[in-house]
């Protein structure tokens, strides 16, 4: 890869080629065994099949009359089977039962409730009612061994519900992707800022974002602009998949991360088409991968979504979904760059005419507040010139928590 110290970015990577780089790495292989309390969100490790039949006896399908199906021969409105109400079921008798409980020994059907009256000592069925009429039998719904799930399939509450119905009380998933969250840069404080100085948010958010994105997050102290103390922080967590340095990825003279990351491994990617965050490197040392945001926060938090978040899904085996959007016109045009993946910060309200989206930001990659107080962004590809009020757009929810 060239020098790009001096010269600054003669290149940008699209945004699609650099994240076909990243995701060049194989998925997390170690497993655990977790109960069903703790699956949900987790991605199955091996298949899973039922233990047991759903249901696991005859069940009644509705409230009526368990029978046998022969004792209600021609049955009709105009001339009733007559059977005995009972307790136990046989030859011209009749047991009373309830959606979802036990056919009886000896019946095979079931009379729904608004078919029947009771007349003294008997009952009147007035419909004819085949063998295995209104009844539920063994292993309708899941038969014993039936597969449920593959590798790769993430559990949802409604999964779980399944998996405990059929006599399942644990699942293998794979582990979390393990990340570490590096803050970088001299000027950086907790609390307090001198002039000059900056409160460092960048791990408070990454960190969170990761952990939502399902990750296992170490957060680290902040590291200053030095060689190497910034080569310790790096080789420190190289017993993780994942390290994420934020702030110093760019070409001045205080951008050292990639440099650092190329002296111990690769930069693979160093400068994407994309606009706020282009500086963003992205290399692997010993296996690990590392990717390393630009410290300005907007900037960070678009490329976290855009190259964390699907490493994060590819690592912990999850197929990634696309963000979810809505629809809504645009109430001013959008300027952008040919070439350049340009996201543009929007505010939404209802308008005359339905959802309507205002740009607020296309740049200022500092500002956080543009971020925080948006209601999602407008991707802008790099085939467009910009886009015109009054198109219809998607907006993003880049912070949706699913």
């Amino acid at each position: 890869m060239a020098d790009l110290s001096d010269a600054g970015f003669k290149e940008r990577t699209r945004v699609s080629a650099a994240r076909e780089a990243l995701l060049d790495v194989p998925p997390v292989e170690r497993t655990e065994r977790v109960p069903l309390s703790v699956a949900d969100g987790r991605t199955v490790a091996e298949p899973i099949d039922a233990v047991m039949n759903v249901p696991h006896y005859p069940r009644a399908a509705m409230d009526g009359w368990a029978v046998r199906a022969e004792d209600t021969f021609e049955a009709s409105d105009r001339s009733p089977a007559v059977v005995e109400p009972d307790d136990s079921a046989g030859p011209n008798r009749a047991v009373r039962v309830h959606t979802g409980s036990e056919l009886p020994e000896g019946a095979d059907a079931v009379v729904m409730i608004e078919e029947t009256e009771r007349v003294g000592d008997e009952l009147e069925l007035f419909d004819a009612v085949a063998e295995g009429e209104n009844v539920g039998p063994v292993g309708e719904d899941v038969e014993t061994g039936q597969r449920l799930y593959e590798p790769g399939h993430t559990l949802r509450p409604s999964d779980l519900g399944l998996l405990k119905g059929t006599g399942v009380d644990t699942v293998e998933v794979f582990d979390h992707p393990e990340v570490a969250v590096v803050p970088t840069g001299e000027e950086l404080v907790q609390s307090d800022p001198d002039p000059g100085e900056i409160i460092e948010t960048n791990r408070f958010s990454i960190s969170r974002l990761a952990e939502r994105w399902g990750a296992d997050v170490t957060r680290r102290d902040i590291v200053t602009d030095d060689r190497e103390a910034l080569r310790a922080a790096v080789q420190r967590d190289l017993v993780r998949d994942v390290v994420v340095t934020t702030g110093g990825s760019s070409v001045g003279e205080r951008d050292l991360v990639p440099e650092v990351v190329r002296d111990l491994g690769e930069v693979f990617v160093h400068g994407v088409a994309l606009k706020p965050g282009h500086p963003v490197a992205l290399g692997r040392v010993e296996g690990t991968t590392v990717v390393m945001l630009p410290g300005y926060p907007v900037a960070c938090i678009v490329n976290a979504v855009q190259f964390l978040r699907p490493l994060i899904d590819h690592l912990g085996g999850v197929t990634p979904e696309p963000l979810p959007s809505r629809e809504a016109t645009l109430t001013r045009k959008i300027r952008s760059e040919p070439g350049i993946r340009t996201f543009v910060r929007v505010t939404l309200e209802d308008g005359e005419s339905g959802l309507e989206a205002t740009p607020t930001r296309a740049s200022g990659s500092g500002v956080l507040s543009s971020v925080a107080l948006a209601d999602g962004w407008v991707v802008v590809e790099e085939s467009r010139e910009g886009l015109a009020a009054g198109e219809t757009v998607a907006v993003e929810n880049w912070e949706y928590n699913g």
